[in-house]
Parts: structure tokens; C-alpha cells; sequence
């Protein structure tokens, strides 16, 4: 299984307010809500270890925290070495969060000394686009 990076986690929260971000994103929580399929100790005590449901949800509070993506890859990556179901379902689900297309985000910003009247084109991919344009000629110099 490709591990799965505390970036790669972070941008995928990051997503959520595309519809592909959701779906993959509740996909991963509904996946981390299943029973924990715990290996038992060697003295027959369950191991206390993190489903990463309270750090998938705490991720998605803050998805720009570092930190709170990182306790996340690692719970992941702790049951998935616990827990071998888990582990394949999660590496399911990993290959399909890798291959889903990203509908990627545009932001558009325009600064600067904008002239009244300008006009202003915003786009996302665009491919063999013309703009037909004409400089005003100038006024001419009376000296």
C-alpha cells in the first residue's frame, strides 16, 4: 500500500467544497466509523489506538493545520498495520482517492490600477481562445 501523506490528507479536506472532495472525504469517515478489528495484545489486553475518527474530524475542522493532518496519516497508517481489513479497505480507497477526478479550484484576483470601463476575462481552462484587440491610436503631440 502507497502510504498516504499527511499533505495529501490535508488537501483532501481542503477540498470539500467540491462535490469529489465530499464524496471521497465521506468515504474516508464512513471507512474509519467501522468496527476497529483489534489484534489483542500478547497478555489479551486491546491495544488503545485510534480508529482516526476524532482525527479525521478535527482535520476537517482546520484542514490548513499541518499538525492535525499528520495525527491523521499517522492513526491511518497504526491501524491499518493493526487491522488487516482495514488495511484493505483502506488501500481501496486510496487508489480511488488517487484516480478521482479533481475539479481543482480558480482563484481569480485582479489588483493594480484597474481602468473604469476595462474589461476583465475569468476563466478555467480555456484552449485556443483569440482576443481581437485594438490599441486606441494617441493623441498627437502639439509641441
Amino acid at each position: 500500500m502507497d502510504p498516504i501523506t499527511a499533505a495529501a490528507l490535508a488537501a483532501l479536506a481542503g477540498s470539500l467544497g467540491s462535490e469529489a472532495g465530499r464524496q471521497t472525504w465521506q468515504a474516508l469517515t464512513t471507512l474509519v466509523r467501522r468496527p476497529f478489528a483489534r489484534a489483542t495484545a500478547q497478555d489479551g489486553t486491546m491495544p488503545q489506538i485510534s480508529s482516526g475518527e476524532l482525527e479525521a474530524a478535527s482535520l476537517a475542522g482546520d484542514p490548513a493545520d499541518p499538525m492535525r493532518a499528520q495525527a491523521l496519516a499517522t492513526a491511518l497508517g497504526v491501524r491499518a498495520a493493526l487491522d488487516g481489513e482495514f488495511r484493505e479497505l483502506l488501500d481501496q480507497w486510496w487508489q480511488q482517492a488517487q484516480s478521482a477526478p479533481s475539479a481543482g479550484n480558480v482563484y481569480n484576483n485582479i489588483g493594480g490600477n484597474v481602468e473604469s470601463g476595462a474589461n476583465v476575462v475569468q476563466s478555467r481552462d480555456v484552449s485556443s481562445l483569440t482576443f481581437n484587440m485594438t490599441r486606441p491610436s494617441a493623441a498627437p503631440d502639439r509641441n
